[in-house]
């Protein structure tokens, strides 16, 4: 269990000696909207490669459902919320980073608002993959079945304070006033966040973060 600032060299160490249950090892980074999972995810990667391994990220993002369902659904202002996601294409997307030679996936474009089909390719030479998502370690129907795929489980706790003024920060970039971004983090984002941090299952590396 990790509990300050990561030291990356430990955290590839655990990374490159859990076991392998398939062809490529699943490394799941989950926490929180705004807690640093793909900057941690692209730093881990980066880590392996340059000490000889080859390694790649692969984001669940892509698996935002289409704000047009979304909002046949009711679910439009809950966007990013565990119901608002395609959890059986990401379960099958899992299954096949495990073995599968080439896969492709899909991608999500921020700026754009959607998903981008086949956004991503895996190349057969990858040995590890690091996937990055919010709820990667959910305790909720279909998400909990997640848990027994990956190879090691990283879960990253951020305060709420320093998550709000993030997600603050990213719709203010997004062109969002000041006060639709404090009404999009507190209405939205923070209420996902603490159904991650309440809803959490077991993790093999807790990576504590100011």
């Amino acid at each position: 269990m990790i509990n300050t600032t990561p030291d990356l060299a430990q955290l590839c160490a655990a990374i490159t000696s859990a076991s392998k249950s398939g062809k490529r090892r699943l490394i799941a980074v989950a926490g929180a909207p705004a807690s640093g999972k793909s900057t941690i995810a692209v730093q881990i990667v980066d880590q392996l490669c340059a000490t000889g391994h080859t390694a790649q990220v692969v984001p669940m993002d892509g698996f935002h459902l289409d704000n047009t369902e979304l909002d046949k659904m009711g679910l439009r202002a809950r966007k990013g919320a565990p119901e608002t996601f395609d959890i059986d294409g990401l379960t099958g997307l899992i299954t096949r980073l495990r073995d599968a030679p080439d896969v492709s996936y899909p991608t999500f474009d921020r700026a754009a608002d959607r998903a981008i089909p086949a956004g991503g390719t895996l190349s057969p030479d990858v040995e590890t993959v690091v996937i990055e998502g919010n709820y990667l370690l959910f305790d909720a129907e279909g998400w909990r079945d997640l848990h027994s795929l990956w190879d090691l489980r990283v879960f990253l706790h951020v305060p709420e304070a320093t998550l709000r003024a993030r997600l603050i920060d990213r719709w203010l970039a997004h062109d969002h006033t000041q006060a639709q971004a404090e009404a999009r983090a507190d209405g939205n984002d923070m209420a996902n966040a603490r159904r991650i941090y309440d809803q959490r299952l077991p993790c093999d590396l807790e990576i504590t973060l100011a």
